[in-house]
């Protein structure tokens, strides 16, 4: 599938009355999340859907919605979950804990978390317990979660040994004593610089292989991962819509997963090389999503909108900051353009956000893995390299903490 569905795909949605307009007309426009909210579910709503949301097949969810509005959508149950067990199953670096039968221990949002205990307690029939133990916190047979605090940042050391005694808990299930750890990259930074500090990175049972999936990853976060573990470390692109679309082998490039599934890219403004992803997808039977803009940017390679040459995930274009009077382009700026340059200027900067007050001024606020300030040549060059990116003069202020969202996830970008 390429731009226009194909004759097998518009049959399989042929019966939706979302795209009843555009089989009629013989053409497919690019579907925006207003348009799949309107008069939703009525607007999806087949025999088989209704069949299949009576039977329990199908089920509603939320969009995770990190920084955005959240949109409802129809899928089968753990649609996401199985979409990352396939591909974890085939994954050529990491299929071998997979087929070894490794436990995943899961260190992500405390909503993630949440949500498991809610549905364990439903099964009971009662209430979730505000702390849940590790039983009441097993998605299935393959899956635990560990993680009971909004902020990582704010983990107490009985926090941290507590997390760590689960994971160990867990790992001696394996016969090898390996297991495989499903993170945000935030959090388990987060966790090994809080075991550094207090003493315990002794104590950390290190994972045959780690994949982070929940969000973007920086530059200077990946590259402190794999200065403190010796396994594959892998990235997922995907979402609660789609699935898993692409993946990162160990090396860090981006490889597709688009069974059942096409990807166009589309320039985000006139001639700009940053691409919002378009995407055909009739992986979930439920709700396929025909020329679907997800909201997310890419840049490729060689600046073409050639999906096969897709090399960064770059963040939503929702979030696009518009270049400052200073600058000397006016492409949009993601934000892997500007963990870009943080990175090449700055490795030791673990948590930033830019705050953006009109077209001349921002500031930088920002922590360091190891807590301390940057000496004064770096923090200038952080200054102005960051200046220069966005075409306004910036200021950088480190500081201990910067503050997580409600979903458990930072934001890049404060507008003042």
């Amino acid at each position: 599938m390429q731009g226009q569905p194909t004759a097998e795909v518009v049959a399989q949605v042929k019966d939706i009355p979302i795209y009843r307009t555009s089989i009629e007309q013989g053409h497919f426009p690019v579907l925006d999340k207003p348009e799949i909210a309107r008069g939703f579910p009525d607007n999806w709503m087949t025999p088989r859907l209704a069949a299949a949301l009576r039977s329990g097949d199908a089920e509603y969810v939320l969009s995770t919605g990190t920084h955005h509005a959240r949109m409802q959508i129809i899928r089968p149950p753990y649609f996401l979950l199985h979409s990352y067990y396939r591909l974890w199953s085939e994954h050529p670096d990491i299929a071998v804990t997979w087929e070894q039968g490794c436990q995943r221990v899961s260190l992500t949002t405390v909503l993630a978390t949440e949500h498991v205990a809610r549905v364990n307690a439903r099964k009971r029939g009662g209430q979730p317990d505000p702390l849940p133990d590790l039983a009441d916190r097993r998605l299935d047979s393959r899956t635990v979660y560990v993680n009971l605090t909004l902020d990582p940042a704010r983990w107490q050391r009985a926090d941290v040994i507590r997390m760590l005694n689960e994971i160990e808990e867990t790992r001696r299930t394996h016969p090898e004593g390996d297991y495989h750890l499903d993170c945000s990259s935030y959090h388990l930074a987060h966790l090994v610089l809080k075991a550094r500090q207090w003493g315990l990175w002794e104590e950390f049972p290190h994972p045959a292989s780690i994949v982070h999936a929940y969000e973007y990853t920086p530059g200077n976060v990946r590259r402190f991962l794999h200065e403190h573990f010796a396994c594959p470390i892998i990235d997922l692109f995907g979402s609660t819509e789609l699935g898993y679309l692409y993946y990162s082998d160990r090396q860090g490039r981006y490889h597709p997963y688009l069974d059942q599934m096409s990807v166009e890219l589309h320039p985000v403004a006139p001639g700009s090389q940053l691409f919002g992803l378009i995407v055909s997808s009739v992986r979930n039977p439920y709700m396929p999503l025909i020329r679907y803009r997800s909201g997310d940017c890419v840049r490729t390679a060689d600046g073409s909108p050639d999906p096969s040459r897709i090399t960064r995930f770059c963040g939503r274009e929702k979030e696009l900051l518009t270049p400052g009077a200073a600058a000397d382009s006016a492409e949009p700026i993601a934000q892997g353009d500007l963990d870009q340059c943080i990175s090449a200027t700055a490795p030791g900067v673990f948590l930033h956000q830019l705050q953006v007050g009109d077209d001349r001024s921002a500031r930088l606020r920002f922590t360091t893995f190891d807590g301390r300030a940057l000496d004064a040549p770096q923090a200038d060059a952080l200054a102005t390299a960051v200046g220069e990116l966005i075409g306004r003069r910036c200021q950088i202020a480190h500081g201990s903490h910067l503050p997580i969202g409600a979903s458990g996830k930072y934001a890049w970008l404060a507008k003042d």
